[in-house]
């Protein structure tokens, strides 16, 4: 049985070039390209998939939603989300996996892309601080070519990250705020490393604070009660008190304690219950 979140209120398909997207194959709504970043210069493995219906829907747009540690996360997110549109418990929508192409890629590069700035002697990993460039990657490179080869709706964009990830989903809304612009209206942030860089990220909320956001932005921040209370969730009660403490207009911000879970957990879980929280699905009548 799953048990109830404490909600805290204190807050190899052939890979394939990009230019035939456009063209999706009916009977194969997914697909793995390479994609160079002249941002990052590296190549990634991009692994897509869009809905069952999108060849019968011309006219139709679709949310998107980005997920990092593809390698790691899409394998297990893209049937998921697969049998909860076929069963109405999710919307349609396009699922984007940004990986390397092997676990040993990723273990080796995530720390390059998903982390900013450059790591501090205290930080006891080095990390080039390559999150901005990989930022640029994802917001100027990717989502354009996406966005040109597929029916996205631009109004719902959505990223999930994990650890690692989940620092660079909230680096994501900080970059946008530091920008004047939400490109990521949702975001879900699951047992990110707060610690990072003697805690970079407590700045968000005042940067937020001091941001005329461009339209609503819903931030979801987890991590699983067995995970350190020094490193992770003392980090998340501070960060959501500094939120607490400003007022952000069109700022929904929640933050979940799972009971039970530990650090590598809460990653799946927490995605598909912000998609819920998102996109909450129709109650019988």
């Amino acid at each position: 049985m799953e048990n109830a979140p404490i909600l805290l209120l204190f807050l190899f398909l052939p890979l394939l070039g990009m230019s035939q997207l456009n063209n999706p194959m009916p009977d194969r709504p997914e697909r793995t390209v390479r994609f160079y970043s002249e941002n990052v210069k590296d190549t990634f493995t991009v692994s897509i998939q869009w809905p069952k219906e999108y060849t019968a829907n011309p006219a139709k747009r679709y949310p998107v939603v980005v997920l990092t540690d593809g390698d790691f996360y899409f394998p297990t997110m893209a049937p998921l989300l697969r049998q909860y549109e076929m069963v109405g418990l999710l919307p349609p929508m396009i699922l984007v996996g940004i990986g390397y192409g092997d676990f040993r890629r990723m273990d080796s590069l995530r720390t390059r892309d998903l982390l900013y700035p450059q790591s501090l002697p205290s930080d006891e990993l080095a990390a080039p601080g390559g999150g901005l460039d990989f930022y640029r990657f994802v917001t100027g490179e990717l989502l354009p070519r996406l966005e040109a080869d597929l029916r996205v709706d631009t109004t719902q964009r959505t990223l999930l990250g994990h650890s690692f990830g989940g620092y660079f989903a909230l680096y994501t809304a900080l970059q946008q705020a530091m920008e004047g612009q939400v490109i990521f209206s949702n975001i879900v942030s699951a047992s990110p490393t707060l610690w990072y860089h003697d805690f970079y990220l407590n700045q968000l909320p005042g940067q937020l604070a001091s941001t005329d956001l461009a339209g609503a932005l819903n931030i979801i921040i987890t991590a699983g009660d067995l995970e350190s209370s020094e490193w992770t969730l003392a980090p998340i009660q501070k960060l959501t008190a500094l939120f607490n403490d400003q007022s952000i207009p069109n700022l929904y911000l929640n933050a979940f304690i799972y009971n039970f879970l530990d650090h590598m957990d809460t990653g799946q879980l927490s995605f598909v219950k912000g998609l819920h929280y998102f996109y909450p699905p129709a109650r019988s009548r």
